[in-house]
């Protein structure tokens, strides 16, 4: 869908070169990863990635920063779920755990709102391989745009 649009410059303070279609979809960014939203509802998401050789770091193995991104998006998508549209929030803080590597196939982050009030939302994941392998863990705070 935004395959056109991956290579244009992003300038600050400009109108945006893309649209969302929807208030709970992929952004260029996870689209470019392969991301996939299985579920959203009620404060929880479920989104896969499979594992192409461009998110492959010098050995073979799924590269960290792409394991993270797939935990950070799902846990936005997760806030999504909860939150007025077009709601503005942002990661503030994140922690990621590694259990074990990802060699090959699909990705799954499943995600949850864990905590949260007037601006700050806490939520969780958990990353699973194609085999169910747990293979990391990820918490984060979000915070709200003041109103």
């Amino acid at each position: 869908m935004y395959k056109k649009v991956f290579d244009l410059p992003m300038v600050a303070g400009t109108e945006l070169p893309f649209e969302l279609p929807a208030w709970i979809a992929c952004a260029p960014f996870e689209e470019y990863l392969g991301m996939r939203i299985e579920e959203a509802a009620g404060g929880s998401a479920v989104l896969s990635m499979p594992f192409k050789v461009k998110l492959a770091q010098g050995k073979g193995l799924m590269h960290g920063g792409a394991v993270t991104a797939l935990a950070d998006t799902a846990v936005a998508i997760a806030i999504k779920t909860l939150i007025p549209e077009d709601t503005h929030f942002a990661t503030v803080e994140m922690s990621l755990k590694f259990h074990a590597p990802v060699k090959g196939g699909t990705v799954k982050a499943v995600a949850r709102v864990a905590e949260r009030d007037d601006r700050n939302i806490k939520g969780e994941a958990e990353i699973f391989d194609e085999g169910g392998v747990k293979v990391a863990t990820f918490t984060s705070v979000f915070r709200v745009k003041k109103r």
